[in-house]
Formats: C-alpha cells, structure tokens, sequence
C-alpha cells in the first residue's frame, strides 16, 4: 500500500480519538472525561519512557516517581515480569499500549521477555488489543520465527538501504535482535495487534502531518517525533484497518 497520510476511521475527528480515556497504566492511573462520551480503560506499558509519556495512560513502569504528571502507578520490574504480575494493570482494559524497548545493553531482551508476559496476562484477562512500538529496521532483522528477511525494506531509498539502515542496525544489533523477537511474539499470540515501525525519534511537537505505510517503511522517512507517534497508537486503538497489521510511520 502507498505511503498516505493517515485519515482516523469514518466517524472519528481526530481530536477525541472517539472516547475519552481512562488512563490505566501498569504503573500509572488517569481518568479523562467527557460528558458526551464513554469512557476507555487503556494500560501504557513503559510509561516513563519517550513515547509513554505521550500516552500517559494506565502504566506498568519500573519508577513511577519518574512520571512527570500525578497519576496511580503500578509499579513492576519489566525485565523480569511475569504475567501474574502484570494481570492487576492489565485486567479491565480495552487496549494495551507498549513503548517497551531496552535503554541500554543490560536491558536487552526486555521487549521480548516483557511483550510475552503483556500477551500472557492480556489472555487471562480476556484482553484483546494490543499497540506496540518497534523501529524501521526491524522488517529486515532475522529472528527466529523469520530466519530469512529480506535484504531491504520495500520502502527505503538508496541512502537508507545502503548507508544508514547498516550503519544502525551494526550499532543497535541486540536491541533490534530483541525488537524482532518482540514482533514474533505478537504475530504468535493471536490478539489484534499492531506493531508500529518508526525511524528516528525526536522530542519535537505533535504536528498530525505525519505519513503511514501498510507492511513498509516510508520513503525518505528519516524521522518523527514521538508525540506523533503517540498520536496515531491512539488514534489506531480503534480503527480495524491497523489489526495485525506492521505500519512504518514517518514525517
């Protein structure tokens, strides 16, 4: 599919995302309301980090005195949770969203460890959805349920499959080992997931002008700052376009 703006679903505007949202996070607890609209049970996993700090939700964090609004936090150590740990942050939710990823090479394997315990307690809970973040590389990242990738993403350039895209994927080899595993996991779990493959993140404002691709990266898509990034997981939770679905997403 060629690279679009993205539109939200017939009936949505963009601006309310179609219900408020009460803001479960395995770590983290915040109610919006809106008189004229239901309300939304979501859980953000990794709520500290960049992109959960946009969604600020429900959180499952490892710090819940670093969030920087006052919320209920569900504390949990991600890199060792199990799913009876994460079943109380989770239970009750319409959707999980997940920014997990590994900030150092300690962390690595959080994704994959952390996402499969997510999915294990999303069924005990009888919880369907689940957003996650992953990065523009990884479409071309061996694992093991994808042992032979292809070469090159449909969706990168020159510059991009031939100088940068292995200039980054030698310097985060192991993360981006973790994230494939990550991805794995979700195609495995039977639930409507999503998985969303941005390239560079930037701290930059939330301008909506971002770009989407189905099952690619986007052409000349060397950035997006993550408040757009939060936008569209959001905005995704309901439109059934994105079920099961890897969307690249650039400015």
């Amino acid at each position: 599919m060629d690279s679009q703006p993205y539109a939200p679903p017939e009936g949505r505007d963009g601006r309310d995302l179609g219900r408020s949202r009460q803001c479960r996070a395995m770590g983290v607890r915040v109610r919006r309301r809106n008189p004229q609209m239901a309300t939304m049970n979501l859980t953000i996993v990794a709520a500290t980090g960049g992109i959960g700090r946009q969604l600020l939700v429900t959180a499952v964090v490892r710090s819940p005195n670093r969030l920087s609004k006052a919320v209920r936090a569900f504390a949990a150590d991600l890199t060792s949770a199990d799913a009876v740990a994460l079943h109380s942050g989770i239970k009750d939710a319409d959707a999980v969203l997940s920014g997990l990823g590994a900030r150092s090479a300690a962390d690595v394997g959080v994704a994959a460890r952390g996402t499969r315990a997510i999915v294990q307690a999303m069924k005990v809970a009888g919880v369907n959805r689940i957003i996650v973040v992953s990065a523009a590389p990884i479409g071309t990242v061996a694992s093991p349920a994808r042992p032979n990738p292809p070469k090159y993403d449909a969706g990168d350039g020159f510059f991009m499959r031939h100088l940068l895209a292995p200039l980054t994927k030698a310097a985060l080899r192991q993360h981006y080992a973790d994230l494939a595993r990550m991805e794995d996991v979700l195609r495995e779990s039977g639930t409507d997931w999503t998985i969303v493959r941005p390239p560079r993140l930037t701290n930059g404002p939330k301008r909506r002008q971002y770009r989407i691709a189905f099952g690619r990266n986007l052409r000349r898509g060397l950035s997006i700052s993550r408040s757009d990034v939060a936008d569209f997981m959001l905005r995704a939770i309901e439109d059934p376009q994105t079920i099961r679905q890897v969307i690249g997403i650039a400015d």
